[in-house]
């Protein structure tokens, strides 16, 4: 399974409206660190994230991505919105 659909299999636990994830590795080759993981932006939508501070809706993205944080991911770019947002 390639890094895309596993961020979005761990992402499943927010039960999201949607999810996109975009691949943006070939933007940063080269880069020190970048051999070790790719480089991702997630925008995504979930009721869950109502009433909660940026810093919060992160920590839960980063709490469901877990440990590919320390190996697929060498960065992660969030776009967390309720759907009242959209």
């Amino acid at each position: 399974m390639n890094t895309v659909e596993l961020l979005r299999q761990r992402l499943a636990v927010l039960q999201a409206e949607s999810i996109a994830i975009e691949d943006e590795s070939h933007r940063h080759a080269g880069h020190a660190g970048a051999k070790d993981g790719g480089h991702f932006v997630v925008h995504i939508v979930a009721a869950v994230f109502a009433g909660k501070n940026t810093v919060a809706r992160h920590r839960l993205v980063y709490d469901a991505v877990g440990d590919l944080m320390r190996g697929k991911i060498h960065a992660l770019a969030i776009n967390a919105r309720t759907p009242d947002e959209v």
